[in-house]
């Protein structure tokens, strides 16, 4: 599947595009991969935003970013995602990352607390708005972006730090 989605992209994309994607998607893999449960797949989690609050008190930002995610879990807790999402500027963007998650505390079987760390590239801020993210050359800037959360059950839900710009609640469901 991961194979089809690739060869897909790759069709509709520049050399430049293709070689980001395949950077992106070799970045995931982490040096003690071999021999470990890095390519199974353990879940899904899809996720929307409930809430995003920006520290600066202007009334210009977007505070509703209709975030659409998924992510690609293995049984090490690393993940590779992508998220569709209104910027600030309400301006349309993706978000396509890697990261990890790290369990801090399991009070119960089905309860777990967690901090999760994702970095990749951000590519939509455009226009007059294209420099209200550092490195956002060639419509493409790095991010990474920390985020602590809890699970019950089925059900998740992170506080995700955006830069020292704002706080955004993420919820979403595994499946």
């Amino acid at each position: 599947m991961a194979t089809l989605i690739f060869r897909m992209a790759a069709a509709r994309t520049s050399r430049a595009r293709r070689w980001l994607i395949a950077l992106l998607a070799g970045a995931t893999l982490p040096l003690s991969a071999a021999g470990s449960d890095f390519w199974h797949h353990d879940h899904t989690f899809v996720q929307t935003s409930l809430v995003t609050q920006h520290f600066s008190g202007s009334s210009g930002y977007n505070e509703d970013q209709n975030l659409i995610g998924i992510e690609l879990h293995n049984p090490d807790r690393w993940l590779a995602g992508t998220a569709w999402l209104k910027n600030s500027f309400d301006q349309p963007i993706w978000y396509f990352y890697a990261g990890r998650e790290l369990p801090f505390w399991q009070p119960a079987p089905n309860l777990e607390f967690r901090a999760k760390l994702t970095a990749g590239a951000l590519r939509g801020y455009k226009g007059s708005k294209k420099h209200k993210i550092p490195f956002n050359h060639y419509g493409v800037a790095p991010a990474i972006l920390p985020a602590v959360g809890v699970r019950w059950g089925k059900v998740e839900t992170d506080l995700l730090l955006f830069g020292n710009a704002g706080v955004m609640v993420n919820a979403g469901i595994r499946i």
